[in-house]
This record gives C-alpha cells, structure tokens and sequence, in this order.
C-alpha cells in the first residue's frame, strides 16, 4: 500500500547542476507508460533530457552548459 508507515522512505539527492540521486532500487515511470527498472544501491536520474540511457544520467549535461 502506497504511503504505509511501515515502508521505508527513500533518500533523494538534488544537485544544482547534475541528476537526481535516488536510493535504491527504484521503478521509474516514463511518461508514455513504460517502466525504467533498477536494482542497484543508488542510481542517477537525468534531470536534462540529454543521456543517451534516459531516465539514467550518463553525464551528457557535462558536455554542455544550461542556458
């Protein structure tokens, strides 16, 4: 059940110039309905739409500076 006091909350990073880091695992819905599935400890979501393994960073926003 979603919201039950018994889950654990997941810890989420917010970096100003970089991804979302996210504690996992974690199930990532897209917005045509697919799901993004992780297992791993603690995974990147790309916040600027330029990784090439959208929804997870691949440090693409390195190459080049936001307007």
């Amino acid at each position: 059940m979603p919201n039950d006091p018994s889950d654990n909350a997941r810890r989420i990073q917010m970096q100003r110039e970089g991804p979302l880091l996210v504690e996992g695992p974690v199930e990532v819905v897209l917005e045509d309905g697919t799901t993004a599935v992780s297992d791993r400890c603690m995974v990147a979501l790309c916040t600027c739409r330029r990784s090439r393994c959208y929804p997870w960073c691949d440090t693409s926003h390195r190459r080049r500076s936001r307007d």
